[in-house]
């Protein structure tokens, strides 16, 4: 009995060979007749999705090369008792391990202290490379057939439903999700900014912050150096001077701390109101001492009270995008809060010498109310910003009761300062994540001013005109999320401007 069954197996075994390779050849028949009735789009289409599945398998382990690229610079990576870390036995080599909680792959999330991995995958960089479960094109550039829209929520990493096995009507290794809203398509489009680029955009474009508040204090040193040629007599013969001659300077240094209170209204719009405050101190310094040209005698005058304190609202018309610049419109109004410099008298300082005058004190303020329209431009080419901005100045007229500097003498009249065209432009470049500096020009342009007394017409004031050029450097640095320490040096580049003007600002953004 055992020996016919040993015998008949072996039998069995070889009489199922044949019949195996019958099944066979009749299931490869099938498999051809299948193909041979497919479309060359449907063919197309089915390559493309077997290209996409491996471009997808690539990319994940692009970013696990990424993680430990950055593990070797001293970001780290996520601890073994982390959230969402991996284990050595949680998947396969070379395929990134699904979050259960997130749906997403630990390739994604950020390390165990808290700081994103910067570094995009690398085929991303490829000509042609989509991202994980994108459907806007395949790595050879094709188009796939976008999915079902009845397609239930899948895995992007398997391209299987969340639930159970693949949707119907969407390919397998296809996303039918992964096409972004409007929302996150437009969002996408905005360049993103490191922390230094924002210090940029907050200081020479616009601070503009969704339902923030900002308290920015600063402190800054204006220099003034000017000298004056006096001439006391007149002109014999149309070519000879009898009188005297003398050469005044003043020198003058006036710091200002002052605090702007910014609050952002929308993503869109903030308003702001600045208080500054004002401590000057000139020094007077002019030939004549004893009735001798080359004797000098000096004197110093102090003077400190609030300034002019403005405000203003700022809009933005347009964000930036990758082909937008960022545009935002200003309207800022200054009252006239701070002493002003008319009516202050010039008094004799030294009884020996008569050309030796100075005022009495020194103004804080101008004295008029202005407002002031603004439009600021600025565009991030990654690591350069470039930023540009022009304004128009309008000064109100102002009666006052006296305008006169002679002591004893009452000149009351109307006095209406030139209006002001301001320009500018500049560029920075963010070396680091939080530092970056700056380098821009200034020009303000002011037509003549202008009197009137009492009943009469307007006459200009005859050296009123002025034109200041002034060059800036800055440089920011980014402390945290809430605080900024800027520093700032403008060089004047013509006599209307001031020699130079050294500050530092801290804003705070709660």
């Amino acid at each position: 009995m055992n020996t016919t069954y040993e015998t008949a197996a072996p039998r069995v075994a070889l009489a199922a060979i044949p019949a195996a390779v019958l099944i066979f050849a009749l299931a490869q028949t099938a498999h051809a007749q299948a193909l041979q009735s497919q479309s060359v789009e449907d063919r197309l289409n089915t390559l493309m999705r077997v290209v996409d599945e491996q471009q997808r398998q690539i990319q994940s382990l692009e970013r696990q090369v990424t993680e430990l690229e950055m593990a070797q610079r001293g970001r780290g990576m996520p601890g073994a008792d982390a959230p969402g870390a991996a284990t050595p036995d949680a998947s396969a080599p070379g395929v990134a391990t699904p979050d259960a909680a997130s749906g997403t792959s630990v390739a994604e999330q950020p390390g165990a202290d808290g700081l994103p991995v910067p570094l995009p995958p690398l085929a991303q960089a490829l000509p042609g490379a989509t991202a994980p479960g994108s459907l806007t094109g395949t790595a050879t550039g094709v188009p796939v057939n976008p999915p079902s829209p009845d397609s239930g929520p899948t895995n992007g990493a398997t391209g299987s439903s969340a639930a159970s096995g693949p949707q119907q009507g969407a390919p397998v290794g296809v996303n039918p999700n992964a096409n972004p809203t409007v929302g996150e398509t437009q969002k996408s489009a905005e360049p993103t900014r490191t922390e230094s680029e924002q210090a940029v955009v907050e200081r020479e474009h616009a601070p503009l912050f969704d339902h923030k508040l900002t308290l920015d204090w600063g402190i800054s040193d204006t220099y003034y150096d000017r000298r004056q040629l006096q001439l006391s007599g007149f002109l014999a013969l149309d070519a000879i001077f009898l009188g005297n001659i003398n050469l005044g300077e003043t020198k003058s240094h006036q710091l200002m701390a002052d605090l702007d209170t910014r609050y952002g209204l929308t993503d869109r719009m903030s308003i702001d109101v600045d208080v500054p405050y004002i401590y000057r101190h000139s020094s007077f310094i002019v030939g004549g001492a004893g009735g001798s040209a080359s004797s000098l005698s000096d004197s110093s005058v102090n003077s400190s009270d609030i300034g002019d304190v403005n405000f203003g609202i700022y809009y933005q018309f347009l964000k930036e995008t990758n082909n937008l610049p960022d545009v935002v419109g200003s309207l800022r109004v200054k009252t006239p809060t701070g002493s002003s410099p008319f009516g202050i008298k010039l008094q004799q300082i030294s009884d020996d010498n008569t050309n030796l005058v100075a005022p009495s004190k020194l103004p804080t303020g101008t004295g008029f109310w202005n407002v002031t329209a603004g439009l600021s431009v600025l565009k991030t080419y990654d690591p350069v910003v470039l930023f540009g901005s022009i304004s128009y100045t309008y000064n109100i007229s102002r009666s006052f009761a006296d305008i006169s500097s002679v002591v004893g003498q009452t000149e009351p009249a109307d006095v209406k300062l030139g209006d002001i065209v301001q320009f500018g432009g500049g560029v920075a470049l963010a070396f680091s994540e939080k530092d970056s500096a700056s380098i821009s020009y200034t020009m303000a342009i002011e037509p003549q001013s202008k009197t009137k007394a009492p009943g009469g017409s307007w006459t200009g004031v005859p050296g009123s005109e002025t034109t200041a050029s002034v060059l800036n450097f800055g440089l920011n640095h980014v402390v945290n999320k809430h605080l900024t320490i800027n520093g700032a040096v403008s060089v004047g580049l013509t006599p209307d401007a001031p020699n130079f003007v050294v500050g530092v600002r801290f804003p705070y953004t709660f």
